[in-house]
């Protein structure tokens, strides 16, 4: 998809696309014997919510922002598993692709007025929302990884690197 000339806005919309792929990336790795653990240091949140925490993140934003319609509900953090984590993280992943798009639309600039494209903290503009985004889910991608090593289960080398290796997860897509 990319290329030298690919425009900024669409540039962005891959950035988040390849972000959200390593997200599900870290989920497809983590240990299944640590998602229901406590986080270290956290005794009432596991590893499973942290995990949930990440696609229902993404269900507010869409919500918030855009329409929310056709997106799956919220996950419950203390009962969801795995593989259901997975599965959402594709669905909300294409919410918040479709939420991008919103922004594409409108060209990139600050919405205003009846646009839609405003919420709290979250910042305006689309390429500045797909910051935020994965800024977002690289903090907790780093905290569930530090909680697997912390947890006595850490990730293998090739796991962890594989977080960075944005061009492999491109292709991947």
């Amino acid at each position: 998809m990319s290329s030298t000339s690919t425009p900024p806005l669409a540039a962005a919309l891959e950035a988040w696309q390849i972000n959200a792929r390593i997200t599900a990336y870290l989920i497809e790795h983590l240990p299944p014997e640590i998602w229901a653990m406590a986080l270290p240091g956290i005794p009432r949140r596991t590893v499973r919510a942290l995990a949930a925490h990440l696609h229902n993140t993404r269900i507010l934003w869409v919500k918030s922002l855009g329409s929310g319609e056709g997106l799956p509900a919220r996950v419950n953090p203390a009962t969801v598993t795995p593989e259901n984590l997975r599965a959402a993280l594709d669905t909300s992943e294409a919410g918040i692709s479709s939420l991008i798009r919103y922004g594409i639309n409108l060209e990139g600039t600050p919405a205003g007025g009846s646009s839609g494209f405003v919420y709290g903290a979250i910042p305006r503009h689309v390429v500045s929302f797909v910051a935020y985004a994965a800024a977002h889910e690289g903090h907790h991608r780093g905290q569930l990884v530090l909680a697997a090593r912390q947890l006595g289960h850490r990730l293998p080398e090739a796991v962890v690197s594989g977080l960075w290796q944005w061009s492999s997860r491109l292709r991947e897509l």
